[in-house]
């Protein structure tokens, strides 16, 4: 079993940065997220057309794939931050505010009503200056 450490020691030394630059970037990424979303957001309905409706179409298709790729990056980072160090819960989170899935908002209502999440949220808003969020009532199924 030493012998196969010591003859991977540079893989588990890459290991050991990217653990590094993961919790670095989704420290960055989801409090960039979590500060820009209104402090409503998870108050109101959320059927129209988007931020991007009146944007040229190839220009709306373009933001949308860009928007929906940093959305599964940050999912899948947060799950492997379940295991190794960083914020997974909140990465997730961030994660699927970006996505365009079904169900999405029910699901992140979920995770937002958790009391731990929702006072890390805020934690992270005030120290930006920014209101805490007012959650409203659980969607219907």
């Amino acid at each position: 079993m030493l012998d196969w450490l010591k003859a991977h020691q540079a893989l588990f030394e890459w290991l050991i940065v990217a653990s590094i630059v993961m919790v670095v970037a989704s420290v960055v990424a989801v409090g960039w997220v979590i500060v820009r979303v209104p402090a409503d957001y998870f108050s109101r309905d959320h059927s129209g057309g988007g931020p991007w409706a009146h944007r040229h179409p190839l220009i709306r298709l373009a933001l949308i794939i860009g928007k929906n790729l940093l959305g599964v990056i940050l999912v899948a980072a947060g799950i492997l931050m379940l295991v190794l160090p960083g914020q997974g819960v909140l990465t997730i989170l961030a994660g699927l505010l970006l996505l365009d899935i079904p169900g999405k908002h029910r699901l992140v209502m979920r995770i937002v009503r958790q009391p731990a999440v929702l006072k890390s949220m805020n934690w992270i808003r005030e120290r930006a200056g920014r209101e805490p969020f007012v959650v409203g009532a659980m969607p219907p199924a």
